[in-house]
């Protein structure tokens, strides 16, 4: 049987992949897309590295490729449970990516493959402890805390979605001639991304023949999911690179207001409030000169959070600080008729209005 929290990381994934959809990256699922890199193994996708093979549940890449650089591709990994994250998650994640991108021999004679350059993002419903922090900062392992209220909405959803599913685990596949049954993780994924339209339909996965009444009821029950998150289908989850070491999931009710004012003016100026403190904290972001065209919402590493909340009296000067040396430039890229479009951010201190001490 799957866990509950395990089932519900699966469809924060699947609804994650979706939110990405126009950040520039394709979905991978299947190893035909990349049969050197990519292997199918028990219906698992898995990503060949220097010492073994590695899953991939989610799996992107990126349709840029930066400059004096390689095709970049991303892992995506989803975690809800009540505890944070905690150091063996990330540090589990910087040996996958570390030896992804170690599978590479040159020699006499050997034939030129096509190399990636791997990233791995975490995302966590529940935050992530302090060490956790402190190793991916010193690792560039991207950690995303979905814990904010900007994520109500789409923890809340997981939740009814996965109890719904729990309560069907009566009805299960039998395997064979055994009375083990599983919980049909694959056919999930192939559905949701099929109805989502997040993957090409002829790579995914073939529909296992399941127990009737199981069938209908978890059917229903994901077809309710996605359509859930369609009626959400002005909201995005846009990806912003700062010059730091971590990315910033900018997330909006309404990505038009946004593409409408960047497409007339892709490199503009910003204002960045934060409102609220400590690992609660989140950011607002808006044009300086038309605060009202869109606001985008992201959330900083809870260590930064600390050092900037460590001394009242200083709470202001830190998170200008913070402005100024990680967030004076953010890019972000999306896809546009069939190519990819950037986006330029730059935050100046001349920008900053007074506001309250929470409110820095």
């Amino acid at each position: 049987m799957v866990s509950p929290s395990a089932l519900k990381g699966y469809l924060l994934e699947e609804a994650l992949a979706w939110l990405l959809r126009s950040s520039g990256y394709r979905l991978l699922v299947h190893a035909d897309q990349d049969p050197v890199e990519l292997v199918d193994q028990g219906g698992d996708l898995r990503v060949r590295g220097r010492g073994a093979l590695h899953q991939a549940d989610v799996l992107g890449e990126f349709t840029f490729t930066p400059a004096f650089s390689m095709p970049v591709r991303l892992f995506l990994e989803a975690k809800y449970r009540k505890e944070s994250c905690d150091l063996p998650m990330v540090r589990n994640a910087h040996g996958v990516v570390h030896d992804v991108n170690e599978n590479y021999m040159a020699g006499s004679g050997a034939r030129p493959r096509q190399r990636y350059k791997y990233s791995y993002v975490l995302f966590s419903a529940s935050g992530f402890t302090a060490d956790a922090q402190k190793y991916a900062l010193a690792h560039h392992i991207s950690l995303v805390d979905l814990s904010g209220p900007t994520f109500d909405f789409l923890r809340g959803i997981i939740d009814v979605t996965a109890n719904e599913l729990g309560e069907t685990q009566d009805h299960l596949l039998e395997v064979g001639n055994s009375k083990k049954r599983v919980f049909p993780v694959s056919w999930m994924r192939s559905m949701l991304r099929e109805y989502l339209g997040t993957a090409p339909p002829n790579l995914l996965s073939p529909h296992v023949d399941l127990v009737g009444e199981f069938q209908r009821k978890a059917g229903r029950t994901l077809t309710e999911f996605a359509e859930t998150l369609v009626r959400r289908s002005g909201s995005e989850l846009l990806l912003g690179f700062p010059a730091a070491p971590f990315i910033l999931p900018l997330a909006t009710e309404n990505y038009e207001k946004f593409i409408a004012f960047g497409t007339g003016q892709p490199d503009h100026k910003v204002r960045i409030r934060r409102h609220g403190s400590g690992g609660r904290a989140e950011w607002k972001l808006s044009p300086a000169e038309a605060p009202d065209a869109y606001e985008l919402t992201f959330k900083l590493p809870e260590q930064i959070e600390d050092w900037i909340g460590e001394v009242a009296d200083e709470e202001i000067s830190r998170a200008v600080k913070v402005k100024q040396q990680f967030l004076s430039e953010i890019t972000l890229y999306r896809m546009n008729d069939g190519g990819v479009r950037a986006y330029q951010l730059r935050y100046e201190p001349g920008s900053l209005s007074r506001m309250r001490r929470t409110d820095a």
